[in-house]
């Protein structure tokens, strides 16, 4: 077992997640799945940063929704991590860039992964009914929480990496929404938290 940030993975997974790197340098340079800038830390700034997401869920869940999925963080990633420890969760990705859902795509097949990946914009998708819903700097806590309402199941947890304004994020959404919050640590940003919001209702 490896050390990665706060989960321990075995040499399985581990090699699962060295593939997944290759496969971004490899297509980044044709479809920007990050950022160039960062691509030479792409292992900490996206890969590691969206595995600390993980063990944030307790329980296996039915269904895990990542909206926005980019690159393939964190939907993917916490495929693999699924995948490692034998759960039969079904992950779907919604990204409507179709370039970026063909590398999905690749990714799941090549991997091997209980994914399906739909290249649509998020308001179009038939409701979900997620026990999990996730997205990585995709949109602003009040924004997200619409798209939480639609697919989240009754009873599910939405839980969305945040930056240094997280703390201002839930106070402009609190205008419009009631919810439970608990915000974690970010292991690779000293300002971010992850937010784990549940029982959300619209105020």
């Amino acid at each position: 077992m490896e050390q990665l940030g706060n989960v321990y993975v075995s040499r399985e997974t581990l090699a699962d997640l060295k593939v997944f790197k290759q496969l971004v340098r490899k297509w980044n340079p044709a479809i920007n799945l990050v950022a160039k800038s960062s691509l030479p830390e792409v292992w900490e700034r996206h890969i590691v940063d969206s595995i600390q997401i993980f063990p944030l869920v307790t329980e296996e869940p039915d269904l895990w929704l990542d909206i926005g999925s980019g690159g393939g963080f964190p939907g993917i990633v916490v495929a693999i991590l699924a995948k490692g420890l034998g759960w039969s969760t079904k992950f779907h990705l919604v990204e409507s860039d179709n370039r970026k859902s063909v590398f999905l795509r690749t990714a799941a097949r090549d991997l091997k992964l209980n994914v399906e990946v739909s290249s649509d914009r998020i308001e179009a998708v038939e409701r979900q009914n997620a026990d999990i819903l996730t997205a990585r700097a995709l949109k602003s806590l009040d924004e997200l929480l619409i798209f939480t309402e639609r697919h989240l199941a009754q009873g599910g947890t939405a839980i969305f990496p945040k930056g240094k304004k997280w703390q201002e994020e839930i106070t402009l959404a609190q205008a419009n929404w009631r919810f439970e919050v608990e915000p974690h640590q970010s292991i690779t940003d000293g300002d971010a938290k992850i937010l784990v919001l549940s029982e959300i209702v619209r105020d």
